[in-house]
């Protein structure tokens, strides 16, 4: 990979080339098309997003890869309520995958979580990628999904030490994650050029995989 890889804050006039980016990173990966740019460009309106973690990978002076943050919330056994940070969605073009460029995105990303004073930073994604870039499985710190499971792609960083410490309790994303309708989705998608869906790609079926080892996490 170019040396000349550079990641700054998103500006608006990157957006429709991120929205294309996403778009073509997640076609047909988990489900036959995608949603994920649906989902960014209703997030970037809603208040739970934080501007100053859209961050875009520029390389040789083109986009090639992005980053979101958006305020997410643990809600703890204790009652407690703890506010952390949602990493997602983070793409990188098809044709500049595995060449560093979503380990420099999550870099950066990390950096800037840390400097607004964020305790964590939570994700849901392949446990084996993630793993790899400093994440643990959200259970060992006792953190279920929002419908009481013990999920092995869900993924959490302490941003210091201990900054999850009986933070046990359920995951909540941002609403706008899951509030988009199918025909929302489709609708939106009209403004991109037609592409084939697929079902039963490879990856598909290793979602599937992760999603069946889910566990009911205790009360």
């Amino acid at each position: 990979m170019s040396t000349a890889l550079l990641v700054r804050r998103e500006a608006a006039a990157d957006r429709r080339t991120v929205e294309i980016l996403v778009r073509d990173a997640f076609w047909n990966v988990y489900q036959p098309g995608a949603t994920e740019h649906a989902v960014l460009h209703r997030l970037r309106e809603d208040a739970a997003f934080i501007p100053e973690l859209s961050l875009v990978a520029v390389l040789d002076g083109t986009i090639a890869g992005h980053v979101a943050g958006v305020r997410g919330v643990i809600h703890g056994r204790d009652g407690r309520d703890r506010s952390v940070i949602t990493l997602g969605p983070i793409a990188v073009r098809p044709d500049l995958q595995r060449q560093g460029i979503g380990r420099a995105l999550i870099s950066r990303f990390i950096e800037v979580a840390r400097s607004l004073q964020a305790p964590a930073v939570l994700l849901c994604g392949d446990p084996d990628y993630y793993g790899r870039l400093g994440f643990s499985p959200a259970e060992r710190f006792g953190i279920c999904t929002a419908d009481r499971f013990y999920a092995d792609a869900l993924q959490a960083l302490e941003l210091h030490p201990g900054a999850l410490e009986g933070a046990g309790g359920r995951y909540v994303e941002a609403p706008v994650f899951s509030s988009l309708t199918e025909d929302e989705i489709e609708a939106f998608d009209r403004n991109f050029e037609p592409r084939e869906k697929l079902c039963d790609t490879p990856s598909q079926r290793r979602l599937l995989e992760i999603v069946a080892r889910a566990r009911p996490a205790e009360d």
